[in-house]
């Protein structure tokens, strides 16, 4: 059993929420506004006859803490504010991506000289980021989870610095039910980007290894 610290109670981070504890982990959840407004959240998780791990709110910084692995799935103008010691030697999974219209403009992201996921990374220096759930819709990480082995099983993408880190999240994407690609080094994490062929459709391993390898990088 593992206990996974989620930063950011959204869309994403409720349906990763669900789909460990379905599994039987347990999650300690967090947001910006503080946990007496997950109130609702966590009575609506631990509720479901599928729930098999248990479910709390905290703190970011006690999330980061409490997680042995740690999800930072928040806005990437909201970056600054992710504790840092808390997550110390962690294997962090990155969901984020960049949008200017809310995110404000970021030079080095519009001219391609580094990925959203790097940006996390320097501010996270004792940390292993790795860039994962960032092209599916939120309902479709509980939606489309399928057994290992399923025929055309959907297929999400990796991308980290650390290989023993991929690993481990590579673990618990196919735990959840996804087969797992590997870009390669947080560099390549653009290729999973908004905009690109394999953001967004429902695809393969295959299917999603083309549609990395067409994609390219507009600055």
């Amino acid at each position: 059993m593992t206990t996974l610290g989620i930063i950011g109670a959204g869309h994403i981070g409720t349906a990763l929420a669900q789909a460990a504890t379905d599994l039987g982990h347990d999650v300690v959840l967090s947001n910006s506004r503080g946990p007496e407004t997950l109130a609702g959240l966590v009575d609506a998780l631990g509720d479901r006859p599928s729930r098999r791990g248990s479910v709390r709110a905290a703190t970011a910084a006690e999330a980061g803490a409490a997680g042995d692995l740690v999800v930072v799935t928040v806005p990437l103008k909201a970056l600054p504010d992710i504790p840092v010691e808390p997550l110390a030697g962690k294997v962090v999974i990155d969901t984020n991506n960049y949008y200017p219209e809310r995110d404000g403009h970021v030079a080095a992201l519009d001219q391609g000289t580094t990925t959203s996921s790097q940006l996390l990374q320097d501010h996270l220096p004792t940390s292993r980021v790795v860039k994962a759930f960032n092209h599916i819709q939120a309902a479709q990480i509980t939606a489309r989870r399928t057994p290992s082995g399923t025929p055309h099983r959907r297929a999400l993408a990796v991308a980290g610095d650390d290989a023993s880190a991929k690993e481990v999240v590579a673990s618990l994407i196919d735990e959840v039910g996804f087969d797992v690609l590997d870009l390669g080094p947080l560099s390549e994490s653009w290729r999973i980007e908004p905009g690109t062929p394999g953001y967004g459709p429902d695809l393969d391993l295959e299917g999603l290894r083309r549609a990395t390898a067409e994609a390219t990088r507009a600055a």
